[in-house]
Protein backbone atom coordinates (compact mmCIF):
# COMPACT_ATOMS: atom_id res chain seq x y z
CA UNK A 1 0.00 0.00 0.00
CA UNK A 2 1.32 3.46 -0.82
CA UNK A 3 0.08 7.08 -0.76
CA UNK A 4 0.95 10.38 -3.18
CA UNK A 5 2.46 13.11 -1.19
CA UNK A 6 2.35 15.19 -3.95
CA UNK A 7 -1.68 15.00 -3.20
CA UNK A 8 -1.51 16.35 0.70
CA UNK A 9 -2.83 19.58 1.48
CA UNK A 10 -3.45 21.48 4.22
CA UNK A 11 -7.24 21.78 4.79
CA UNK A 12 -7.81 23.52 8.31
CA UNK A 13 -7.24 24.42 11.70
CA UNK A 14 -10.03 24.16 14.65
CA UNK A 15 -11.06 25.95 17.22
CA UNK A 16 -13.05 25.46 19.97
CA UNK A 17 -15.35 28.12 20.74
CA UNK A 18 -17.76 29.47 23.68
CA UNK A 19 -20.24 31.51 21.56
CA UNK A 20 -20.57 30.96 17.83
CA UNK A 21 -22.32 34.25 17.45
CA UNK A 22 -19.73 36.47 18.82
CA UNK A 23 -16.80 34.14 17.19
CA UNK A 24 -18.72 34.07 13.45
CA UNK A 25 -19.34 37.73 13.87
CA UNK A 26 -15.52 38.49 14.89
CA UNK A 27 -14.37 36.52 11.41
CA UNK A 28 -16.64 37.37 9.25
CA UNK A 29 -16.96 41.12 10.13
CA UNK A 30 -13.89 42.07 11.12
CA UNK A 31 -11.36 39.35 9.29
CA UNK A 32 -13.87 39.47 6.27
CA UNK A 33 -13.95 35.40 6.12
CA UNK A 34 -16.49 33.49 4.72
CA UNK A 35 -19.07 30.86 6.39
CA UNK A 36 -18.57 28.27 3.95
CA UNK A 37 -20.59 25.63 6.10
CA UNK A 38 -22.01 24.93 8.93
CA UNK A 39 -23.50 21.47 10.91
CA UNK A 40 -25.44 20.89 13.78
CA UNK A 41 -25.29 17.80 15.31
CA UNK A 42 -28.04 18.15 18.57
CA UNK A 43 -27.67 14.63 19.84
CA UNK A 44 -24.15 15.47 20.35
CA UNK A 45 -24.91 19.07 21.69
CA UNK A 46 -21.95 19.78 19.36
CA UNK A 47 -21.94 22.71 15.97
CA UNK A 48 -19.30 22.84 13.35
CA UNK A 49 -18.44 25.94 11.56
CA UNK A 50 -15.91 25.82 8.90
CA UNK A 51 -14.78 29.68 7.13
CA UNK A 52 -12.25 31.01 4.85
CA UNK A 53 -11.35 33.88 2.25
CA UNK A 54 -13.18 33.19 -1.36
CA UNK A 55 -11.31 33.24 -4.28
CA UNK A 56 -11.33 32.40 -7.95
CA UNK A 57 -9.05 28.82 -7.41
CA UNK A 58 -11.62 27.67 -4.57
CA UNK A 59 -14.72 28.79 -6.73
CA UNK A 60 -16.91 25.91 -6.55
CA UNK A 61 -14.88 23.45 -4.49
CA UNK A 62 -15.87 20.95 -1.83
CA UNK A 63 -15.01 21.55 1.62
CA UNK A 64 -12.28 19.12 1.33
CA UNK A 65 -11.12 20.70 -1.61
CA UNK A 66 -10.31 23.66 -0.33
CA UNK A 67 -7.33 24.77 1.47
CA UNK A 68 -6.27 27.15 4.78
CA UNK A 69 -9.99 26.84 6.20
CA UNK A 70 -11.06 27.60 9.58
CA UNK A 71 -13.23 25.18 11.54
CA UNK A 72 -14.81 26.65 14.71
CA UNK A 73 -16.40 23.81 16.74
CA UNK A 74 -19.23 24.82 19.56
CA UNK A 75 -20.08 22.30 22.43
CA UNK A 76 -23.53 23.25 23.25
CA UNK A 77 -23.73 24.89 26.39
CA UNK A 78 -20.54 26.87 27.03
CA UNK A 79 -22.28 30.40 25.63
CA UNK A 80 -24.67 30.31 28.23
CA UNK A 81 -21.35 30.52 31.00
CA UNK A 82 -19.83 33.80 30.66
CA UNK A 83 -16.91 32.20 33.16
CA UNK A 84 -16.34 29.62 30.52
CA UNK A 85 -12.85 29.82 28.73
CA UNK A 86 -11.23 27.75 26.63
CA UNK A 87 -7.39 27.55 26.76
CA UNK A 88 -5.78 28.70 23.89
CA UNK A 89 -2.50 27.51 24.22
CA UNK A 90 -0.74 31.45 24.83
CA UNK A 91 -0.87 31.62 28.73
CA UNK A 92 1.77 31.03 30.88
CA UNK A 93 2.45 27.38 29.88
CA UNK A 94 2.40 28.79 26.21
CA UNK A 95 2.67 25.94 23.58
CA UNK A 96 0.40 26.73 20.78
CA UNK A 97 0.56 29.89 18.45
CA UNK A 98 -1.56 31.49 15.99
CA UNK A 99 -2.63 31.57 12.63
CA UNK A 100 -1.52 34.70 10.06
CA UNK A 101 -3.41 36.69 7.50
CA UNK A 102 -2.37 38.93 5.27
CA UNK A 103 -3.32 42.12 4.52
CA UNK A 104 -2.99 45.00 1.53
CA UNK A 105 -2.31 47.43 3.86
CA UNK A 106 -1.15 46.53 7.75
CA UNK A 107 -1.82 50.54 9.13
CA UNK A 108 -5.23 50.40 6.96
CA UNK A 109 -6.24 47.35 8.57
CA UNK A 110 -5.07 47.92 11.94
CA UNK A 111 -7.84 51.46 12.13
CA UNK A 112 -10.47 49.43 10.63
CA UNK A 113 -9.83 47.14 13.56
CA UNK A 114 -9.96 49.63 15.98
CA UNK A 115 -13.15 51.06 14.47
CA UNK A 116 -14.71 47.32 15.01
CA UNK A 117 -13.16 47.16 18.59
CA UNK A 118 -10.81 44.14 18.27
CA UNK A 119 -8.53 43.40 20.74
CA UNK A 120 -4.95 44.42 20.35
CA UNK A 121 -2.26 42.31 21.31
CA UNK A 122 0.29 44.05 19.96
CA UNK A 123 0.22 47.42 17.28
CA UNK A 124 2.61 47.88 14.53
CA UNK A 125 4.51 50.94 16.31
CA UNK A 126 4.87 48.56 19.58
CA UNK A 127 8.29 46.57 20.27
CA UNK A 128 10.70 45.95 17.95
CA UNK A 129 9.00 43.86 14.73
CA UNK A 130 6.77 47.29 12.80
CA UNK A 131 6.06 45.25 10.20
CA UNK A 132 3.42 42.77 12.02
CA UNK A 133 0.20 43.38 14.51
CA UNK A 134 -1.67 40.60 16.45
CA UNK A 135 -4.88 40.73 17.15
CA UNK A 136 -7.30 38.36 19.92
CA UNK A 137 -11.04 36.43 18.75
CA UNK A 138 -13.18 36.17 21.28
CA UNK A 139 -11.63 33.36 22.97
CA UNK A 140 -8.55 34.94 22.97
CA UNK A 141 -7.43 32.82 19.98
CA UNK A 142 -4.08 34.89 18.00
CA UNK A 143 -4.11 36.12 14.79
CA UNK A 144 -1.31 37.91 13.02
CA UNK A 145 -1.40 40.21 10.72
CA UNK A 146 1.16 40.88 8.23
CA UNK A 147 0.79 42.99 5.05
CA UNK A 148 1.36 41.56 1.48
CA UNK A 149 3.13 43.87 -0.97
CA UNK A 150 1.42 41.85 -3.62
CA UNK A 151 -1.87 42.54 -2.40
CA UNK A 152 -1.46 46.61 -2.92
CA UNK A 153 -3.35 47.56 -5.85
Amino acid sequence: MTTDLSTYRYNHTMYRIRDPKASIKFYTEVLGMTLLEEYHKSEAKFSLYFLGYKDPGSEGLVRLARQGLLELTHNHGTEDDANFAYNTGNGDAGGYGHIAITVDDLQAACTRFDTLGAKFIKRPEEGRMKHIAFIADPDGYRIEILENPMLKQ
